[in-house]
């Protein structure tokens, strides 16, 4: 068996370009963006690239759900829909708030929410929707929006995943109300940590400048605090690193689905092995991870974690799904901790949901940065895995 480990490009990318924007934000002097320039500069390309009017660079993406939350004025009580299946900062921001997030299944072909599940969750509480559109695949961003319009709810895009995606042409974060994204280690952007939000709202936009800015609005000189916000403003030196960064996303972004259709190709024979859908709505995948259903009983009974640490030891940085947020210990506290009387629209009951999270497994994407004859040793990996568990039975 070849090992992959030195086949797949390092992530994160480090060129000369960061190292000059880098360095431009070091001898200007003005490294906090209430003065510099790189996060302003970052902010107007990041809002172009995504069809957007404004953008906010912030700390990371789980402060921009809660930049954002604020701004729709959620309150103690109020129901906000959310994936069962998704990284836990999803809900952690409406738990923090006092709200209650309400899991709801999800497609079990693209990950992404049920809109059906979402209109049954529904209730006279209910204030918002927060799709996320799981590994780049964008949700159905049609129906959520007709649903959101049907009950007069909000629509906040999670496209940490997604950076540059499309559904039927128009990019992620600008068909909801907003739309956040992460810059974390792992994301298709990073600055190790940071994130964004965009919105087409000016109302929005400067009531999250407001709380992001701890309650002063731009240009203030007078301490004029006017809302109870925070300090969660984006640096100098991390729109510096994102700055060249957003000049390679389009390519990187096709040469990823390029790579994920050609590894589809070659998979779809693998006994056990099963990717993720995708719905033809969804013009761009952006692939931040792919996703596949794994059977052991195909593989001679080798468990999930066992396979993902043999497909590690072989060089492809792969890992298990996410648990279900229903299932972890902080989601439990709190649901324990809600009123007696109150109960969860669905009972919580997501078999889609616990079917991916029991059974999926994820690769990242700089493994589908390579070239084709690497994106076919994966697949080719996984083939010569399961030869030698059936020769060894």
């Amino acid at each position: 068996m070849s090992n992959m480990t030195n086949r797949f490009p390092n992530w994160p990318m480090a060129t000369e370009s960061e190292e000059k924007e880098l360095l431009e934000a070091l001898y200007s002097n003005q490294w906090w963006r209430m003065t510099g320039t790189k996060v302003k500069e970052f902010e107007r390309i990041f809002a172009e690239m995504h069809n957007a009017k404004y953008a906010l660079g912030v700390t990371n993406g789980t402060n921009a759900i809660d930049l954002l939350l604020k701004s729709f004025k959620v309150k103690e009580g109020d129901e906000v829909i959310v994936p069962a299946f998704t990284f836990i900062s999803t809900a952690l921001p409406v738990m923090s708030l006092g709200a209650i997030p309400v899991p709801v299944d999800i497609d079990p072909g693209t990950f992404c929410l049920d809109p059906e599940k979402v209109r049954e969750a529904v209730t006279e509480r209910t204030v918002g929707i927060i799709p996320v559109h799981m590994a780049g695949h964008l949700c159905d961003m049609d129906r959520l929006m007709e649903i959101a319009g049907e009950f007069n709810l909000f629509v906040m895009e999670d496209a940490c995943h997604a950076h540059g995606g499309e559904w039927k042409g128009k990019r992620a974060g600008s068909i909801g109300d907003a739309g956040v994204f992460s810059f974390q280690q792992f994301k298709l952007m990073t600055a190790g940590e940071g994130g964004a939000l965009v919105t087409n709202s000016q109302e929005l936009y400067d009531l999250a400048f407001l709380y992001h800015n701890v309650g002063r609005p731009f240009g203030d000189k007078k301490y004029q605090h006017l809302v109870e916000g925070t300090n969660y403003r984006l640096s100098e030196f991390q729109a510096a690193v994102l700055l060249p960064q957003a000049g390679r996303l389009a390519e990187q972004n096709q040469r990823r689905e390029c790579n994920a259709k050609i590894l589809n190709e070659e998979i779809q024979n693998i006994e056990g092995i099963v990717p993720q859908g995708r719905l033809e709505a969804c013009t761009l995948h952006t692939y931040y991870m792919y996703m596949f259903y794994y059977n052991p009983g195909k593989f001679g009974g080798i468990s999930r974690e066992r396979f993902v640490e043999m497909l590690n030891e072989q060089g492809i940085p792969a890992y298990i799904a996410y648990t279900q947020i229903h299932d972890t210990p902080i989601f439990k506290e709190f649901a324990a901790n809600l009123d007696g009387s109150y109960s969860f629209p669905n009972q919580l009951n997501c078999p889609a949901s616990r079917k991916v999270a029991e059974e999926v497994i994820w690769i990242h994407h700089r493994a589908l940065l390579g070239d084709e004859e690497t994106t076919r040793g994966i697949a080719q990996t996984i083939r010569e895995i399961q030869s030698g568990v059936k020769a060894r039975i």
